[in-house]
């Protein structure tokens, strides 16, 4: 699990962005200098410190990927056929961590990390408890019967913050969907801009 879960809503600071799009983001209580005692000054981004911020985004939006899982990803979407961006989100969207937050099962990536590791999470009816296991077409993801009741899960649905997106089926009483199909970028509901073409230039280096 992420070191930084903790201190998830500094990387809100350190990028200037309301990430996940959430009420509690410091962003919103005028809090908008980087973290630290006295802040940093913002410079004018090279090239490079631009393609670095896209990846940087990314990459915490799904719960600080490590950098060596990260780069892998980037590795495979790189093998696949079609447009190597595309690639990137499908496999970041498939992520079952990934899957578990936009079902509204857990408020952030982190948590929804957290309810996969701690065994509340089935995959065809079988416990998972790897957060970067990938998702296929037509699997159906459920929480544990024993596990419904727990507050984290229920306060995540009954969230007016965010909707469950068109690529995956659910059932918010049952706990349980599907996920029916890939995402392409532009299905992704993503609450700030995402350049996945900008974190491909930046690997490609």
């Amino acid at each position: 699990m992420s070191k930084r879960i903790e201190a998830k809503y500094k990387i809100n600071r350190r990028l200037g962005v309301n990430l996940w799009g959430r009420d509690k983001s410091p962003l919103n209580h005028g809090k908008e200098n980087p973290p630290g005692q006295h802040g940093q000054r913002r410079k004018k981004p090279s090239d490079f410190g631009i393609q670095l911020l896209a990846k940087q985004k990314l990459k915490n939006y799904y719960g600080n990927i490590g950098e060596k899982q990260f780069r892998r990803l980037y590795g495979e979407a790189i093998r696949r056929r079609g447009d190597t961006s595309e690639n990137l989100i499908e496999l970041l969207e498939r992520r079952l961590d990934a899957v578990i937050y936009r079902m509204k099962f857990a408020p952030t990536p982190f948590a929804a990390r957290q309810i996969i590791n701690h065994c509340h999470v089935r995959v065809n009816n079988k416990v998972v408890n790897i957060a970067s296991c990938l998702i296929c077409d037509g699997d159906i993801i459920s929480i544990k019967p024993k596990s419904r009741n727990m507050a984290l899960i229920l306060e995540a649905i009954q969230s007016n913050e965010r909707d469950v997106p068109e690529y995956l089926s659910i059932d918010h009483n049952e706990m349980h969907g599907t996920f029916i199909r890939s995402p392409k970028l532009q299905d992704v509901p993503y609450p700030v801009k995402m350049e996945p073409n900008l974190v491909i230039e930046f690997y490609s280096r």
